[in-house]
């Protein structure tokens, strides 16, 4: 399984930017999915969530009403639209697939239950 992260940039405070993460090798339509970041020194944070089919998603509150995560099954593709950023939303942004149809409760939060991560986009926020 390959991801493929990309939409990453710099940016104004208040600014948006929309990252895309391409899945292949898989059975993407079958897979949940989930955003994280991660910073210097931090562990990796659970940014959002979304199943299989796109109905139920899950978002960190510290991004919840700014984040939307969506996802397109016939181009394999997720996304995480950004809007109203924060200095603090300053990071590496990791696509990554959820082994079943969707992830439960605090199982979305945790890393280790992702089995596959793409490379990374850097998000740099500017105040």
């Amino acid at each position: 399984v390959q991801l493929q992260a990309s939409g990453g940039g710099s940016v104004q405070a208040g600014g948006s930017l929309m990252l895309s993460c391409v899945a292949s090798g898989r059975t993407f339509s079958k897979i949940g999915m989930g955003w994280f970041r991660q910073t210097p020194g931090k562990e990796r944070e659970f940014v959002a969530a979304i199943s299989w089919t796109g109905s139920t998603t899950h978002y960190a509150d510290s991004v919840r009403g700014r984040f939307t995560i969506s996802r397109d099954n016939p181009k394999n593709t997720a996304y995480l639209q950004m809007n109203s950023l924060k200095p603090e939303d300053t990071a590496v942004y990791y696509c990554a697939t959820y082994p079943t149809y969707y992830c439960s409760g605090f199982e979305c939060y945790d890393p280790a239950e992702y089995d596959y991560w793409g490379q990374g986009t850097l998000v740099t926020v500017s105040s």
